[in-house]
């Protein structure tokens, strides 16, 4: 099994920055992908950014290209998100989420098979 925990959440302004941590344990050499969604109230949960875990290729939303960065410290068993030039519209609970076996980054939540418990990102104008 494998467990996330997700961390850095808050209240920020538009225009200012924010960075999320996704911190995990159990089994994770059963990790190959590690992902970044988001949800807000009364929509979907969307794809935020991707990046395999042992490796440096990533992956983002086109909302969030140029302005989010993911990243990963194997050493430290933890995942990135650093959020730049934060919108209103970038409010939603933020998710970790790792899976084991796709051949092709997976951007659907679907794919992915363990989740942390989210943590509230707002963006105040």
């Amino acid at each position: 099994q494998v467990q996330l925990v997700e961390s850095g959440g808050g209240l920020v302004q538009a225009g200012g920055s924010l960075g999320l941590s996704c911190a995990i344990s159990g089994r994770t050499s059963r990790i190959r992908t590690m992902g970044w969604f988001r949800q807000a109230p009364g929509k979907e949960r969307d794809f935020v950014a991707a990046m395999r875990w042992s490796g440096t290729n990533t992956y983002y939303a086109d909302s969030v290209k140029g302005r989010f960065t993911i990243s990963a410290d194997n050493a430290k068993n933890t995942v990135y998100l650093q959020m730049n030039s934060l919108q209103r519209e970038d409010t939603a609970v933020y998710y970790c989420a790792a899976e084991r076996d796709r051949v092709q980054v997976p951007t659907t939540p679907t794919s992915y098979d363990y989740w942390g418990q989210g943590t509230q990102v707002t963006v105040s104008s």
